[in-house]
């Protein structure tokens, strides 16, 4: 009898850890599914953008120079909406505000007559994403915590991927039947609506993530120093990585690739971008930044093979950039929720995102102006600025989940 129910109370503990996984699980595949419907809309519109303001019109400075606003201005926002997020509790309607301004302005460019009204709303579309990223991530960390935080950003980056891959491809093939840019934003609109609708059936589903929160949340030694190292590591990577827009005109510009085939290029990098969240956020989860340090070398090689060389490098290089795009997008978010409570993530996620758009747009402005100087120009500076920001990455050390208590607390 007693024996019967010590098994009893032994297995209770286990059954609900497995039932919490399972429902931080299912958390985070609806948060996935609503960013693949929303990377099928922004990330087809980004896939054509870069050519689009070429025809327009545009230079190749002022088409990274878009790019490089809008991050800014989205990245600028999120300081002051992670704020907003925390002191409000406020994360779900936050959230969904930014997630309507991000998809209902791309299918708008259907309608942009000129370069500056297409790079106006290529910016307001990247407002929008600023909007509700810090608190999106917040509550993705709730999960993060039952599941590995690398694991959790890992796999809803993969399903963000997914969209982003999809969503070239329907402009692709909206370019091959029609060739006509106007008609693929205004395509744009049916994944937008759709993953408005997956948003709000989550909501409904998870109305508070908090409760996904398992296991508590130990005090970290020197978090803030940690914080600043990590920062000023991460943002020398982000100023020396090319936006895609500009890859994008190097492809149309230099005739290496025709037009039509630009935006099944980008579907390869979101390819491989989801395929390193998933690889290398289970990375993470095992063996720290030792991960983000690897993506990072990896990454770095794309501007050669990209600027460089010929269409078989060209592909290779979208390849490695995509290693980047994956490893930003899910490590160094799960970085980020080790560090802080959870009252306190958005606003980390705000300052982190902030100070690495800022990076990003410096960074861009100095790429677009190496690039009209000279191929080799741009090369050197993109390579020498990832790999300055590898050693700071390392002294960070931002924690492992499996480091001793002893090591985690005050």
């Amino acid at each position: 009898m007693d024996a019967s129910n010590d098994a009893v109370v032994l297995q209770l503990p286990i059954y609900r850890s497995r039932l919490h996984a399972r429902r931080a699980l299912r958390f985070v595949v609806m948060v996935g599914i609503v960013s693949l419907f929303a990377d099928m809309t922004y990330e087809g519109a980004r896939s054509i953008n870069g050519q689009f303001l070429g025809l327009l019109g545009a230079t190749g400075f002022w088409v990274s120079a878009i790019a490089g606003i809008g991050e800014l201005t989205g990245y600028g926002l999120r300081m002051f909406t992670g704020y907003l997020a925390d002191r409000t509790g406020r994360y779900w309607l936050i959230t969904m505000i930014g997630f309507a301004v991000n998809l209902l302005v791309v299918p708008l460019l259907a309608l942009a007559g000129n370069w500056q009204i297409a790079g106006a709303l290529i910016i307001g579309e990247r407002i929008g994403k600023g909007i509700r990223t810090p608190a999106r991530d917040a509550m993705l960390a709730h999960a993060g915590r039952s599941l590995g935080s690398g694991w959790a950003f890992g796999l809803h980056e993969a399903m963000d991927q997914a969209g982003a891959t999809i969503g070239p491809l329907l402009m692709a093939a909206a370019l091959l039947i029609r060739g006509d840019y106007h008609l693929a934003y205004a395509v744009l609109l049916v994944p937008a609506i759709a993953g408005l609708f997956a948003l709000i059936l989550a909501r409904l589903a998870f109305p508070t993530p908090r409760d996904l929160e398992r296991s508590a949340y130990a005090p970290v030694v020197n978090a803030n120093r940690r914080f600043l190292l990590y920062l000023c590591g991460t943002s020398l990577v982000a100023a020396g990585f090319a936006d895609y827009s500009l890859i994008a005109f190097h492809a149309h510009a230099s005739h290496v690739l025709p037009d039509v085939w630009i935006p099944p290029l980008y579907a390869l990098g979101m390819v491989s971008a989801g395929a390193s969240a998933l690889v290398f956020g289970r990375l993470f989860d095992r063996y720290g930044v030792a991960a983000l340090l690897v993506a990072t070398a990896l990454s770095a090689l794309f501007a050669p093979c990209v600027f460089l060389g010929n269409v078989t490098w060209l592909a290779i290089g979208v390849a490695l950039w995509g290693v980047g795009v994956g490893a930003h997008e899910s490590v160094m978010r799960a970085a980020v929720s080790r560090l802080f409570s959870p009252d306190r993530r958005a606003s980390a996620f705000g300052v982190f995102n902030t100070v690495f758009g800022v990076a990003w747009f410096l960074g861009s402005l100095a790429l677009g102006w190496a690039y009209e100087h000279s191929l080799w120009s741009i090369v050197v500076l993109s390579v020498a600025l990832q790999v300055l920001g590898a050693p700071l990455l390392f002294f960070a050390r931002v924690p492992d989940p499996l480091t001793s208590t002893k090591e985690l607390r005050p």
